[in-house]
């Protein structure tokens, strides 16, 4: 865009024509901006004082004139020269490729918006391709290529950039690149090999986001790798929000049951024998420092078929590495691994891990709503009861889903979440997506590892320990040493978590007692309280007499025999009649 034809204001004409090349050079959308100023001020015949009288011509905003202030302060300061001062009033009438008629001045001036400057969300796609670009030296020519660019942004960024937060959908967090190339925060170059760039108004953003995260600090200095924050329990929210359409998260992978090799580990033990015959032992000692706190993680988990390994991944990257297996119960839980393998063996255990008293149990929107529907919720919520864990966390994954079926089963999600924090006392943890699972993750982890790894922890012998006295055993122990904890190895855990399917009479009794409607587990106690069996419970109901009669004292039974229960244990009379129906066939 050279001519040896003069110009009134070569200075600032000079500046422009090197912010024209420059944009051209990077392919930016400002190139055309540019290029109309630089036309305009060409062809102007009168000198300016000061780069502020440019806004008259066409081309030249306030943010153009600025910059050619900012540029003519630096020229004046660099060769000793006095800087101009801006004029009172900036317009000089008659002056060709103004922007407005003459007749504006008597017009009133219009308020104008103030322009915020851009900000990216925090830890979303553009925050991290923008620290991720700021990590190179300002004025740097070789810029970064997209996998290098992933791998420097993606510790600051909740979402994936090579993994959609949806199996089914196609876009990542690179797909924020487009807004910063759209807003000229950053440029492209190269071909076929893209390299990116921040530009100036990118090294602006990044500097704005560093005073943000460190406020003494007048650069950015974005290496500073974002460590996982632990999860303090007096945070922990215990109040579910209303559930709302979200991203899909884990898909679990359904495989057929295979029989535990840990099944033989625990006897079952003499089903007659109550707490009287509970064993004393020496409980075995871990030392602090003996072992460490890993999780544990179902192989089951996984994003996809063909995505067998994302959540591996991502938890290693944040510096928790799992260990896999095939978990009897639950999705995870983490256990205290000991030093020394052979530890536990010489010490009547087996193994060489401890299950510590934390235990996960995920659950998709989709996959709660079709649990309940089945029964299956409550059977879960049995066996994890069976298991001996004291603190069980359900996390509540939302996922996208149609709004009439979300809104016809709201009631009945939000009261199965509401019995198991109030009646299981359950914590449930609501999650977004699986991105918000993995770092749930990683966070509880760090938090139980500062927890544990600085004190002793108490093994139960596994050799003393049946599927009969494990839970009765357990309780003694609790109330006995509330403020101690025991604890059983991982072997004989999955060999109990076996067994929960292998129930005895009264665990029976009691779950047929709940496949009536309304019949809670608290109602079903009190029914199994009175009538030990369901022997003695159908004796009962024919011990009422035959006739209308009969049919009446059956129908009024359990309502009769526990008409002094108040509260969530109290039966009644439409409830008592529901179950002769059932059980006496009235």
């Amino acid at each position: 865009m050279s001519s040896n034809e003069p110009c009134a204001n070569p200075l600032l004409l000079g500046w422009v024509q090197e912010w024209v090349d420059l944009a051209r050079e990077r392919n930016s959308k400002g190139l055309t901006t540019y290029r109309k100023a630089y036309v305009a001020l060409k062809a102007c015949p009168v000198t300016f004082s000061h780069p502020s009288q440019l806004s008259q011509l066409k081309g030249f905003g306030p943010k153009l004139c600025d910059r050619l202030t900012e540029k003519l302060k630096q020229h004046c300061q660099e060769n000793g020269l006095p800087v101009p001062k801006r004029p009172r009033q900036s317009r000089i009438p008659g002056l060709p490729n103004q922007n407005d008629d003459e007749d504006v001045e008597e017009r009133p001036p219009k308020r104008q918006r103030k322009v915020k400057p851009y900000v990216p969300t925090l830890r979303s796609g553009p925050y991290a391709l923008v620290l991720g670009l700021a990590t190179l030296e300002e004025g740097d020519r070789t810029g970064m290529t997209k996998p290098r660019l992933i791998e420097v942004a993606q510790p600051y960024c909740d979402a994936s950039f090579t993994a959609p937060p949806d199996p089914t959908k196609f876009y990542t967090a690179w797909n924020s690149m487009k807004t910063l190339l759209d807003k000229d925060i950053v440029y492209e170059r190269g071909r076929p090999t893209r390299r990116y760039h921040l530009t100036e108004e990118g090294w602006e953003v990044a500097r704005r986001i560093q005073q943000t995260m460190n406020p003494g600090q007048s650069g950015p200095d974005p290496l500073a790798r974002p460590e996982p924050q632990p999860l303090e329990a007096e945070n922990a929210p215990r109040i579910v929000e209303r559930i709302v359409d979200r991203s899909p998260s884990l898909e679990i992978e359904s495989q057929p049951q295979k029989q535990s090799t840990y099944s033989d580990v625990v006897a079952n033990g003499d089903s007659s024998s109550g707490s009287s015959a509970l064993p004393n032992f020496r409980p075995i000692r871990l030392a602090p420092g003996s072992f460490e706190v890993h999780l544990v993680l179902d192989v089951r988990e996984v994003r996809a078929k063909t995505d067998r390994d994302y959540m591996q991944d991502e938890l290693t990257k944040k510096g928790v590495k799992p260990i896999m297996r095939s978990l009897e119960l639950g999705d995870a839980l983490w256990v205290a691994k000991c030093k020394d393998p052979n530890f536990l063996s010489r010490l009547g255990s087996e193994g060489d891990e401890v299950v510590l008293d934390y235990i996960v149990e995920r659950k998709r929107l989709d996959d709660l709503i079709g649990s309940i529907k089945d029964g299956r919720f409550h059977e879960q919520k049995f066996r994890l009861k069976r298991s001996g864990i004291k603190n069980v966390v359900y996390i509540v994954e939302e996922i996208s889903m149609d709004s009439e079926v979300l809104d016809k089963r709201a009631e009945m999600v939000q009261s199965a979440i509401g019995s198991t924090q109030v009646v299981n006392g359950y914590f449930v943890k609501k999650t977004q997506r699986m991105d918000d699972t993995i770092r749930y993750l990683t966070r509880m982890t760090m938090l139980l590892k500062k927890q544990y790894e600085s004190k002793s922890l108490l093994v139960i012998p596994t050799e003393v320990l049946t599927a009969q006295n494990y839970l009765p055993l357990l309780d003694h122990l609790r109330q006995k040493e509330p403020t101690t904890g025991h604890y059983i190895s991982y072997p004989a855990f999955a060999s109990l978590a076996s067994k929960s399917d292998l129930m005895t009479l009264r665990d029976l009794y009691l779950k047929m007692l709940m496949c009536t409607k309304h019949v809670s587990g608290e109602k079903a106690l009190e029914i199994q309280k009175r009538w030990k069996t369901p022997y003695e419970f159908v004796k009962a109901f024919e011990s009422c007499g035959p006739g209308e009669e009969g049919d009446k004292r059956k129908r009024e039974m359990v309502f009769e025999q526990t008409g002094n229960l108040v509260g969530r244990k109290k039966i009644t009379k439409p409830l008592s009649q529901k179950i002769a129906e059932v059980w006496a066939d009235v």
